[in-house]
């Protein structure tokens, strides 16, 4: 009886055992490859819970996400001479896990072969682009042609590549440095010659003012000379007139003026006879001179 149970317990275990190893769970973000004996049963995409032969069965996860590829930047030649350092990344997800498992076996594997096939991607098609299309004008287009070639040559590891991008493009140390002098001295260049026909119009409007300037204060000086012999005639004119109404009164008016004109306080040097004309209202009120003796 205890060797009847002691075989009904070894029979149990192993039972126990082979039904845990006959199983095996696939989680959503992965695909597995059956092997039976070393060779390729069957692809399971499905998630969730899955059978196989113990102990004959070997299970390979793939992973069946979008993956990064990351590529170093390199040096290239554009079609116009111009070398540049490209820095490039990939996307890529595996489709077919047998021809994956068969071709690169793992991640990194297939990142390495990948990487080879990037680069002579990238060679070829920026190798026929120019500086300018690279960098501004079929930026774009470019990347979707590289795309389109590594495709082409990954199919045959089982990978789709879902996207590749050109993260930089930029000239070496050396060229990047020659090309900002260069864009410097003509920045210069522009600024003095922008400087020079400023000082040339600032001049040109300078003297088109002073010209006018003068312009204007010679109408201004004619309108004054003009005015003030108008204003000289009209005082001529009422001295006259008023000459002719009381002579006698405008002489003695003007010889009055000239006294305040000619015999200012300590300012007066004079040396006239006293019997002068000058003096003849001092003598006598009417300014009439005294008869001669």
């Amino acid at each position: 009886m205890k060797g009847i149970t002691a075989v009904l317990a070894v029979i149990a275990a192993l039972a126990a055992i082979a039904g845990y190893t006959s199983v095996f769970f696939v989680h959503q973000t992965q695909q597995t490859l059956v092997l039976r004996l070393g060779e390729p049963r069957r692809v399971i995409t499905d998630a969730g819970l899955q059978y196989k032969l113990p102990l004959v069965d070997t299970v390979i996860y793939i992973d069946k996400r979008i993956l990064d590829l990351d590529n170093p930047a390199q040096e290239i030649i554009a079609s116009d001479q111009k070398r540049l350092v490209v820095d490039a990344f990939a996307r890529y997800k595996i489709i077919d896990a047998l021809k994956f498992y068969q071709s690169v076996s793992t991640i990194e594997g297939a990142n390495s072969r990948l990487a080879t096939v990037l680069n002579s991607a990238l060679r070829r098609v920026l190798g026929e682009a120019s500086f300018i299309q690279l960098v501004r004008d079929e930026r774009a287009q470019l990347m979707s042609r590289i795309k389109d070639q590594v495709n082409r040559e990954a199919a045959n590891f089982g990978i789709q590549v879902v996207d590749v991008r050109i993260r930089r493009a930029d000239l070496p140390d050396a060229n990047s440095q020659a090309v900002y002098q260069r864009m410097q001295t003509e920045r210069q260049r522009e600024a003095a010659e922008i400087r020079a026909q400023g000082a040339q119009l600032a001049q040109a409007i300078r003297a088109r003012a002073e010209r006018e300037a003068t312009v204007i204060v010679a109408e201004a000086t004619s309108r004054g000379e003009q005015t003030r012999g108008e204003g000289d005639a009209e005082r001529n004119r009422i001295f006259a007139e008023a000459y002719s109404k009381d002579a006698d009164f405008f002489a003695f008016y003007r010889s009055m003026q000239a006294y305040e004109a000619g015999l200012k306080q300590n300012d007066t040097r004079l040396l006239l006879s006293p019997d002068s004309d000058f003096f003849r209202y001092f003598g006598d009120p009417a300014g009439k001179q005294p008869a001669a003796k």
